[in-house]
């Protein structure tokens, strides 16, 4: 009878034992998986924070680049000079400031003035322009062009500023379109390069002609980036550059 009473008394100690052992384990377990699911989602919400982040610095990294040119009246050979002149700057988009067919009547006849050259190149990349009107700019002009010319200005954003882009023979520094302290007008037309202050706080831009440069200036075209104005002849080299 003792050694059954001692029989039992032992099995009793080992089921407690084991009871005892099982919640302890199942307790350890459970703090187990409660810190394996905090440190999972610590690392989520760290992990969509870092993508987050990138996409950011893509959008900052990948921001538009921009070519300007003006003023290309007719001249084969200047369009292909600025046409090789894309290809190595490689923009997202080329605008026209207008007055691309046409010579106009104060203006003597570019180097290889021929219209129809210069028609076929810039159709070849329509994609990439988007134009303003120029004064030498016609609806005949629009009729062989396969990519519109006739809007008056284009509005561009640039950082906390717009850039009112516009050929410059009714609106320019002395007849401006409405704008906003610290905005920019944008324009061709003179044929002269230009980066001056005007107005309130605002800046008057101009990149200059392709083909017909007067008041000794280059053959040039403008290119905007990250908030950067540089201007360059048509071999590429930087001639002035703004922080805009």
């Amino acid at each position: 009878m003792e050694n059954d009473s001692k029989e039992k008394n032992n099995i009793v100690k080992k089921i407690n034992d084991l009871v005892t052992g099982n919640v302890l384990n199942n307790l350890v377990y459970a703090s187990m998986i409660t810190i394996y699911f905090m440190f999972f989602n610590m690392y989520a919400v760290f992990t969509e924070t870092e993508i987050f982040t990138k996409k950011i610095e893509e959008k900052e990294t990948n921001a538009m680049k921009l070519m300007i040119a003006s003023d290309i009246h007719g001249s084969a050979y200047y369009c292909l000079e600025m046409l090789d002149a894309m290809k190595k700057e490689c923009p997202d988009r080329l605008l026209l400031l207008g007055d691309i067919l046409y010579h106009g009547p104060r203006n003597d006849l570019p180097l290889e003035y021929e219209p129809k050259k210069v028609i076929k190149m810039l159709n070849e990349v329509k994609e990439k322009l988007f134009c303003v009107r120029g004064n030498c700019d016609t609806e005949v002009d629009q009729m062989v062009l396969d990519f519109p010319i006739m809007a008056d200005y284009a509005v561009i954003p640039c950082g906390n500023r717009i850039i009112y882009a516009t050929h410059g023979h009714h609106h320019n520094v002395m007849t401006p379109i409405p704008m906003q302290p610290g905005d920019i007008l944008l324009h061709g037309h003179t044929h002269v390069p230009a980066w001056e202050p005007f107005g309130n706080e605002n800046l008057y831009l101009n990149p200059g002609s392709v083909s017909i440069p007067k008041e000794n200036s280059a053959h040039s075209y403008m290119i905007l980036e990250d908030g950067i104005a540089k201007w360059k002849n048509l071999y590429g080299e930087v001639y002035h550059e703004l922080m805009l």
